[in-house]
């Protein structure tokens, strides 16, 4: 329908409006019947008595109107009586009648109980017996509600005292003011607390009602002037702190899951950092392990958590090959199929905490980010790159890998393989040139560093196929990488959707295609669950190819939402 116009200003009332709209709305009515039914209900008094009502009540809420008087009630009666002893002409008698109706008695009855009510909170007499020992001394009050108050406190292990060990930023007593850390609690409420546990406390906090009094000593350090938190990370990690051990209060935690994106409010504690959900209005903040513990204790357990090596018995789906992978067979009678520039040792050090990330958006002058690709062998991964490739070849474009096999008669240079010499090769793999390179069968197979930036330089986007363990080396300021796995369904879907397709179980071209066994699914499974275990917070997105067109429809979108959306990005590759 046509956007309705009054033929008036802006501030047009709903009044107004409402009177407009049976002739605004004639042109589009088809019959007399359904013209009469709308001039019936826009003319009926009751709704025009209703708008005239609700625009009375705006204009006086944005007056802030105060009661003129507390008791119209007691008025009413002193009229009425004054009105019984003079001549009673038509007006007056009226007035009497109306006065001495029960539902106005009522209206203004209500009207003095509104007029009369306090809603500012009551807070207690100040006590009378305070110490005069030393002026330090404060006696705050805090009206609760249902947030908390936000705020710790601990037993100083020197003195016993009972001190605040932190102040969540946007909490109750953060804006209030009037508590700081390094502050001796005395009192709560009037209960001494010196020879009570945190826990004895934080139990009295949880049961009081209305306000609170603090009897406290202030802390003689200086308090910083706290700034509004502008550091922004990205959780490689879920954290509950229920499940928490370590946290002085889990109520203060702030709950989180891999790749949630956090803002930083306090780094002061060098354990126990204050963050809020990026985006959230709720101007709170919650703990959350630093970044240095969370690293110390994970190292600490990392033997009991690591899962055993990523073994890639890897099998290539037939009719498109760009990535080197060896079958299980294949495995037994030749070496390690990868040779990384760094050891999957040095992976496996790593422990993944948080990520400091900046917004980036992809200008119209830029290259393209690198798309990396990753799955286990038969989940699909081929496919959907080969229906990218098709769907737009002057916008996708695929690496050529290098080999130092000798070139077959059908085959060109640098289309199907880029051919050199061992010697060239062994002398690029010593200089770093290869993301990965393998050997099979005495030829060397390799994907070159200048293969990904020869067709970013074609202003194309780069979708490359690697392991998992590469990942790590491609996250650079040249290339942006935005790495997608591609997910197995289970078990049973797989041998649902795959019993009649094929894989090829060598990496030369004429290797026989064979049809997937069970070993093959509970491999692909398996090998799945270790990928995103071992490298899951490299991971921008998951899709789950349960069914081919699904999963191609949402990784087109995925790729238009990458070339035109703001994404969060480690901050490194923007201030390098």
């Amino acid at each position: 329908m046509p956007a309705l116009s009054t033929g008036s200003g802006s501030d047009t009332g709903l009044y107004e409006l409402l009177t407009a709209l049976p002739a605004q709305l004639q042109p589009h009515v088809d019959s007399q019947e359904d013209l009469t039914f709308l001039w019936d209900m826009f003319g009926e008094k009751c709704l025009h008595s209703l708008v005239k009502i609700h625009e009375k009540l705006r204009y006086y809420e944005k007056q802030s109107p105060v009661p003129i008087l507390h008791g119209a009630a007691a008025l009413a009666n002193d009229l009425a009586e004054e009105l019984q002893n003079k001549p009673l002409n038509s007006e007056i008698r009226e007035l009497l009648k109306l006065l001495s109706k029960p539902n106005v008695k009522a209206l203004l009855s209500v009207h003095d109980t509104v007029a009369q009510k306090n809603y500012d909170p009551v807070l207690p007499p100040m006590p009378e017996d305070i110490d005069d020992e030393e002026d330090s001394v404060k006696i705050i009050r805090l009206v609760k509600n249902r947030e908390p108050l936000g705020a710790t406190i601990k037993k100083d292990e020197q003195t016993g005292a009972i001190v605040v060990a932190r102040i969540m930023r946007g909490g109750a007593a953060d804006r209030s003011g009037l508590i700081h850390v390094g502050d001796e609690l005395r009192e709560v409420n009037g209960i001494p607390v010196e020879d009570k546990r945190p826990e004895e406390i934080i139990q009295i906090l949880a049961q009081s009602q209305g306000a609170i009094t603090f009897k406290i000593i202030p802390s003689i350090k200086e308090e910083t002037v706290p700034t509004e938190g502008k550091m922004f990370i990205k959780a490689l990690f879920d954290y509950d702190p229920n499940e928490d051990k370590a946290i002085p209060c889990k109520e203060a935690g702030l709950s989180f899951r891999k790749g949630d994106i956090l803002q930083i409010m306090s780094q002061d504690d060098a354990t126990w950092w204050q963050a809020k959900h990026e985006g959230d209005a709720s101007p709170r903040a919650g703990l959350i392990p630093s970044k240095h513990f969370q690293e110390r204790r994970l190292a600490l357990r990392r033997p009991e958590i690591l899962v055993q090596p990523l073994k890639f018995s890897n099998r290539k789906s037939s009719g498109f090959r760009r990535s080197f992978r060896l079958s299980r067979k294949d495995k037994k009678t030749n070496k390690s199929m990868y040779e990384c520039r760094k050891s999957d040792q040095y992976d496996t050090a790593d422990v993944p905490t948080y990520e400091e990330v900046t917004p980036y958006r992809r200008q119209n002058n830029e290259k393209y980010r690198l798309v990396v690709l990753v799955g286990p062998v038969g989940v699909g991964l081929n496919e959907l790159k080969r229906k990218l490739l098709i769907s737009d070849t002057q916008h996708y474009g695929v690496t050529v890998p290098h080999t130092t096999r000798a070139r077959r008669s059908q085959e060109s240079d640098g289309v199907e393989y880029i051919f050199i010499s061992k010697h060239l090769f062994e002398t690029d793999v010593q200089n770093n040139k290869f993301i990965e390179y393998g050997e099979y069968k005495n030829n060397y197979y390799g994907t070159s560093i200048d293969s990904v930036r020869s067709v970013l330089a074609k202003n194309k986007v780069c979708l490359l196929d690697v392991q998992p363990h590469t990942v790590k080396h491609l996250r650079t300021l040249e290339f942006k990488p935005y790495v997608i796995f591609i997910k197995p369904p289970s078990i049973e879907r797989l041998r649902e959707t795959r019993k009649n397709a094929k894989i090829i179980s060598s990496r030369d071209d004429q290797g026989a295609a064979k049809p997937f066994t069970e070993e093959d699914f509970q491999e692909m499974i398996k090998s799945a669950q270790i990928m995103e275990s071992q490298y899951g917070h490299l991971f921008d997105k998951i899709i789950i190819n349960d069914d081919l067109t699904v999963a191609f429809n949402e990784l087109k979108t995925t790729f238009d939402k990458l070339e035109t959306e703001t994404h969060w990005v480690p901050v490194s590759w923007l201030h390098s």
